[in-house]
Formats: structure tokens, C-alpha cells, sequence
């Protein structure tokens, strides 16, 4: 049976990874034993006390992982969250940088920055007197 997180609260149930493939192996174990696919996803749901909506996406998703129908693996789905978390955070860790000045002023200490925006790229840099000294003469 299937597990709430918390008594009492309105949250959404979890299911674990067994219980889910065991409801897919159940169903398509059903398909194969009537040689149809009409109502089997709301049998079994019924029968194990799943939402029917929950087990027929968890059909969908297993159809796609394994091959049967195109789609976004798990597999690609998991990498691509990964992806856009640590794009998120590389753009706001630049964010900082950029509104705190950070560049600038690792540039003007002569602290060699590759980052992508700020083209400090420079290896030595010519501190305000001596760039006085360096007009002038």
C-alpha cells in the first residue's frame, strides 16, 4: 500500500519505486493474459488502491524508458533537471558577482579572473599611480 508523508496534511502521495513497477509488471501482465489493453489500468489501480491517473502515467513513463514509445527517458529527464540547477546557480553566483563589483575589483588586484563577462583577462594590471606616472611620461 501506498505511504503518505504526513497524516492529516493535504500533500500528494508517494510511491515507492517497487510499488510502481509492480503495478506496471501487473498491467502489463493483464494486457498480455486478455490481449487487450481496454480497462486494465483502472482494474488494477482499483485493485491496489492507486490513483488511476498515477498508475497510467507510471505506464506511460515505463513504455518510454523502455523504448516502446518515444519520449524523454527518466534517465535524460533526471540529467536535464541536474543541468538547469547548475545553470541556475552558475547564473546567479554571476549575478552576485556582477552586482557586488567582484570582477572589478579582482581585476584591480591583479588577480587573473576567467570568467565569461568581464574580459578581465589581463596578467598584470597597472595600479592608479603608477598609471599617473605612465600618462605623464
Amino acid at each position: 500500500m501506498p505511504k503518505d508523508t504526513t497524516p492529516g496534511k493535504p500533500t500528494k502521495r508517494r510511491y515507492s519505486p517497487d510499488e510502481k513497477a509492480a503495478a506496471v509488471r501487473m498491467i502489463r501482465t493483464l494486457r498480455a493474459e486478455l490481449g487487450t489493453e481496454h480497462g486494465t489500468i483502472q482494474r488494477v489501480a482499483s485493485q491496489l488502491g492507486y490513483g488511476t491517473e498515477s498508475v497510467r502515467s507510471w505506464v506511460r513513463q515505463a513504455d518510454v524508458d523502455e523504448g516502446h514509445v518515444p519520449g524523454v527517458s527518466t534517465s535524460e529527464a533526471a540529467k536535464m533537471k541536474a543541468l538547469e540547477q547548475e545553470n541556475r546557480e552558475l547564473k546567479r553566483a554571476n549575478e552576485m558577482a556582477d552586482s557586488s563589483g567582484q570582477r572589478n575589483i579582482s581585476c584591480e588586484m591583479g588577480q587573473s579572473l576567467t570568467t565569461g563577462g568581464s574580459g578581465c583577462r589581463a596578467s598584470t594590471v597597472i595600479s592608479a599611480g603608477s598609471r599617473s606616472s605612465w600618462r605623464s611620461g
